[in-house]
């Protein structure tokens, strides 16, 4: 055995000579290694690192005569015991050991032998020592003296028993893995695939060793992914959820994975590759973009409710439209409106070839200096145009259903929805929402967001395009009722305005119920009112121009102005009852509820003055207090009871009754002039007051300095405002007389009567004057009761009066042919340009009046009259 070493410690590597041995063993002879093999030693991480054989050999007397290191850690006994021991006798147990002897004795007779023996390692102390199995491969040698001796290489069995429990754990755990599972080595090539790594790329685990990541992924993604293995290899730093994409092989299906890296180690702790461990998260990534795309449209949506429909103006609420979706949505965008919808037509002209002219209304890009070429030419904001026939956007208009227009060769766009906005089954235009190059382009869910905000704007802008009609129309009708140019009045110089809700402003505002009038009365007297109907709108005005009508009508009645107001309120509760089938339902409904919604609330102040007095009677239901200006003196407000607005019912009114000296300016107004959100009415009261510093000047100009100076004091609301100077009928031109009951007082009121229009140059209405007084006289005598008077009143007309304290009212009747009276006030009808009675305070009050010659009209002869008569 002279070629195996003295001492076990010369065993640094127990495989070396366990092949050594096994050489001899087979031939007596080695074979010369290969030149530079010949003393290269295993590197780190062999698999005897991990099985940790160990060996010693047996001489011809059946003794250890070398022991390895491995031994001495596998048996717990140095060399030196080792060596010279019988192993027999000194591993195997006493009933084993004859069994043991025979098959050394065989070994050594040159038979090779493997198997499992039970052993048990020496105990220092003298006890039974540790018990162990150990696989032993024995194989017979000879010495360099031809003597028989073995060589023994020894396992043990609990290390290989281990070493199968972690081959199997790896397998089933790289086999049975539901995830792609690669193993890949320092070349960044794949060692091992699993089956299901193999189901998805194709083929057998097999066919994938050798590959590298390039042949999975696309360039791009591959070049990435290697820089991330080489990472991992270097620092030894794990990758967790590392998106990778790329395509299955053979389609052009684009899936994601989601990847864990994490560097494999020998035994020895080098690092020797790469656990690949992937997931295939298509779905779930789908599913997340599907979450995020419906949170943005959620959002999307929830910015356009907040966002459109702010205006009542189409073009504002077009731009609304806009602000949301660039570049939320896409990145160009515009909204194209028929052109007859922005003239004011009842319906929009949808033709239905699609052509009708459009008008481009607003434009929006998130591209810096980038114009819309959507339909192939740019089309200006506010220009007027019309799609051709065969082009997706007027397909688009004739199907009301959004289109998708093809991208332009070179352009800049790259995906287009034509989307036209349809509003209770009309369409009134169209939006084009574009996605630049670069961009995603639009999908099925972006179709039905774009469809859902045209929608929404579409209602938008059809609400203003129904606000604008009734707008309209409700400010014609507030117009046409109120009084043409500057009214003119007996005893007063008047000037009026009247601005509609942010007229000053430019900012589309309902129509409002203010309104003033100016009503001529008998005996040149003048009613002032002013009026506001609370609430806005179409029905504020109809409301409004019912309220003026009824106060025509009870100022010609010649009521006392509380009245007047009295009947107003029961007219005005009466409005809200009974204009129409809408109310009467609602009653219906609720016929024991009272509703206030249902009631026109509207507040009125309403003035009689007196050019002969110079008196001015008021009374007020809950309006602003009129305006006082003297001369010379500071302008205050005049303490009327405002009492409670129109409507409300049950609460009279108060009359206050002031005499205005010549000269002075009274002001009416509504409360839009002095009252907005920024100001409050009392701050404004006082702005008013104090702009009224110079009353002398044209009322023209008083009212326009008074409107420039509240200018920042009014905002949203109208604004009504009438301004009234006295100019009081001089004296000489009143004629006045009192005429005792007897009947020789019709000839002096004929005289009287006489000599008073030939002192005013009045001879052409002389013989008219005298047969009329004659008649009121007589009838004052024969019909009325107390002392009678009669006035003459010279202005732009002339009126006489005829006063008595009888109640009862002349009636005009048709007499008989055979009747000898009765035709008296048929003729005063017939021969004055008016005629009436009212009552007084003492009576009764019969007057008629008759034109100024002018030199063209030509007055009725009373004879004719006469004789028309019978």
């Amino acid at each position: 055995m002279s070629e195996i070493p003295a001492k076990a410690t010369e065993f640094e590597d127990p495989s070396d000579g366990a092949r050594a041995k096994a050489a001899d063993a087979a031939g007596g002879s080695r074979q010369a290694p290969p030149a530079g093999a010949l003393w290269q030693s295993s590197p780190p991480g062999s698999i005897y690192d991990y099985i940790k054989v160990a060996s010693f050999s047996i001489g011809p007397d059946g003794l250890v005569d070398q022991w390895s290191l491995r031994a001495e850690q596998l048996f717990g006994i140095p060399a030196e015991r080792a060596v010279g021991m019988d192993p027999i006798a000194a591993f195997i147990d006493p009933d084993l050991r004859e069994r043991g002897h025979r098959k050394m004795a065989e070994i050594l007779d040159g038979r090779e032998w493997t198997g499992v023996v039970p052993f048990r390692t020496p105990d220092p102390d003298g006890g039974r020592g540790m018990a162990g199995l150990a696989e032993v491969y024995v194989m017979p040698t000879r010495t360099e003296e031809s003597e028989k001796a073995a060589v023994c290489i020894v396992v043990d069995v609990r290390v290989l028993r281990s070493i199968e429990t972690d081959l199997a754990a790896s397998q089933a755990i790289f086999g049975q893995s539901p995830f792609g599972f690669l193993l890949i080595d320092t070349e960044l090539r794949v060692r091992r695939a699993n089956e299901r790594f193999a189901s998805v790329f194709g083929g057998t685990p097999d066919d994938h060793r050798g590959r590298g990541v390039h042949d999975y992924l696309p360039r791009a993604e591959a070049d990435r992914v290697s820089a991330t293995l080489r990472r991992v290899l270097e620092t030894g730093d794990s990758i967790t959820d590392m998106h990778v994409t790329g395509f299955v092989p053979g389609t052009d299906d684009r899936r994601h994975w989601s990847v864990n890296l994490y560097r494999v180690h020998s035994g020895t702790g080098r690092p020797i590759g790469i656990a690949w461990l992937g997931t295939d998260i298509t779905s779930r990534r789908d599913a997340a973009r599907e979450a995020a795309a419906a949170r943005r449209n959620l959002a999307l949506l929830n910015e356009a409710g907040a966002r459109i429909g702010n205006s009542l103006d189409l073009e504002t609420t077009a731009r609304e439209l806009l602000d949301v979706v660039v570049p939320g949505f896409c990145d160009l965008a515009t909204v194209d409106l028929y052109q007859g919808l922005l003239v004011g037509d009842e319906t929009p002209p949808g033709l239905p070839d699609g052509s009708a002219e459009l008008r481009r209304v607003a434009f929006a890009s998130a591209v810096s200096d980038a114009p819309f070429a959507g339909t192939g030419r740019p089309v200006k904001v506010g220009a007027v145009h019309h799609y051709p026939f065969n082009s997706p956007y007027a397909d688009a208009l004739r199907a009301a259903r959004p289109r998708t227009v093809p991208a332009e060769e070179g352009g800049l766009v790259q995906s287009t929805l034509a989307v036209p906005m349809v509003a209770h089954d009309t369409v009134v235009g169209l939006a084009q929402f574009s996605r630049t190059k670069g961009s995603e382009p639009f999908g099925d869910r972006d179709r039905e967001l774009a469809v859902e905000l045209a929608a929404r704007a579409a209602v938008c802008i059809d609400n203003a395009r129904l606000y604008r009609r009734e707008h309209e129309r409700a400010l014609i009708l507030q117009r046409s009722l109120l009084p043409p140019g500057d009214p003119v009045a007996s005893g007063l110089d008047i000037a009026c305005r009247y601005l509609p809700g942010n007229a000053s402003t430019g900012r589309p505002s309902e129509v409002g119920g203010d309104w003033f009038d100016v009503i001529e009365l008998p005996g040149h007297r003048t009613a002032l009112v002013v009026g506001d109907v609370m609430g806005r709108g179409l029905r504020a005005a109809v409301a409004m121009g019912e309220l003026r009508t009824a106060v025509r009508t009870l100022a010609q009645l010649d009521l006392e102005p509380a009245e007047v107001l009295s009947q107003l309120d029961e007219i005005a509760r009466g409005l809200g009852t009974s204009g129409g089938i809408q109310q009467a339902t609602r009653a219906a409904r609720r016929p024991r509820e009272a509703d206030l919604s249902e009631v026109y609330l509207a507040t009125c102040v309403y003035a009689v003055y007196d050019s002969v007095t110079r008196r001015c009677t008021f009374a007020n239901a809950g309006h602003l207090p009129p305006v006082l200006v003297e001369p010379g003196e500071a302008a205050l407000m005049l303490d009327v009871p405002p009492g409670m607005p129109l409507g409300v019912g049950g609460e009279p009114f108060e009359e206050v009754e002031v005499e205005l000296p010549e000269g002075a300016l009274l002001a009416l107004y509504t409360d839009g002039l002095v009252e907005s959100r920024d100001h409050p009415l009392d701050e404004g009261l006082q702005a008013f007051v104090g702009a009224l510093t110079d009353p002398a000047q044209p009322l023209e100009d008083v009212c326009d300095h008074v409107l420039n100076t509240l200018d920042t004091h009014h905002g949203e609301d109208d604004i009504a405002l009438l301004m009234a100077r006295v100019q009081g009928l001089p004296a000489e031109s009143v004629g006045d007389w009192t005429l005792p009951r007897e009947p020789r007082s019709v000839g002096r009121a004929r005289e009287y009567a006489r000599g008073q229009l030939l002192s005013w140059d009045l001879e052409p209405l002389v013989d008219t004057a005298e047969l009329l007084v004659s008649e009121l006289v007589t009838n004052a005598l024969r019909y009325g009761e107390g002392e009678i008077r009669l006035r003459l009143l010279l202005d732009r007309t002339l009126v006489c009066e005829v006063w008595d304290s009888g109640l009862v009212q002349p009636r005009r009747r048709r007499a008989r042919d055979t009747d000898e009276g009765g035709r008296g006030l048929q003729l005063v009808g017939l021969l004055s340009a008016a005629w009436g009675s009212r009552r007084t305070h003492r009576g009764k009050t019969v007057w008629f009046e008759l034109p100024l010659p002018d030199g063209e009209n030509g007055l009725v002869d009373p004879a004719e009259a006469l004789l028309s008569l019978f």
